[in-house]
């Protein structure tokens, strides 16, 4: 019986060593309003700009510890203050529009406390100035 009772608590105490705390995921803390923004068609060489909002859905303070682009063709900006719970922050997004032709860029977005990143995208279509003057209305993003 001593064994058996030594036995138990040995594999109780090795399973709490070795249990891992549970990680929080993205859709714990965080809501996007939209994780695509398509900027439709963009006029050559004049910057495509997008806002990304965030709401904190969890009950403590949200931080975004970065927001990365994943290409030198874009510049983003973000929310630094900590969000509290139930409001929003932004992430701000620019495509250089260089090139003609289609594109789409990814941002990878690190919160605080949460070891998973999220990948947000931005599309479009990069025509030339030519091009665009013949378009009926200029067009705007959408969002």
């Amino acid at each position: 019986m001593k064994q058996f009772l030594l036995s138990a608590l040995v594999l109780t105490l090795t399973s709490s060593v070795f249990a891992q705390p549970q990680s929080k995921k993205v859709v714990d803390v965080a809501k996007f309003d939209n994780e695509t923004i398509d900027f439709g068609k963009v006029k050559q060489g004049v910057p495509a700009k997008g806002t990304f909002i965030v709401t904190n859905i969890s009950k403590s303070p949200l931080i975004i510890e970065q927001a990365n682009p994943t290409c030198g063709c874009t510049i983003s900006d973000y929310t630094k203050p900590p969000i509290a719970p139930g409001k929003t922050g932004v992430i701000n997004a620019t495509y250089n529009a260089a090139n003609a032709g289609h594109f789409e860029k990814h941002l990878t977005v690190k919160f605080a406390g949460v070891d998973e990143m999220k990948s947000i995208t931005f599309v479009g279509d990069v025509i030339t100035a030519e091009e665009f003057d013949k378009l009926p209305v200029a067009p705007k993003a959408k969002q």
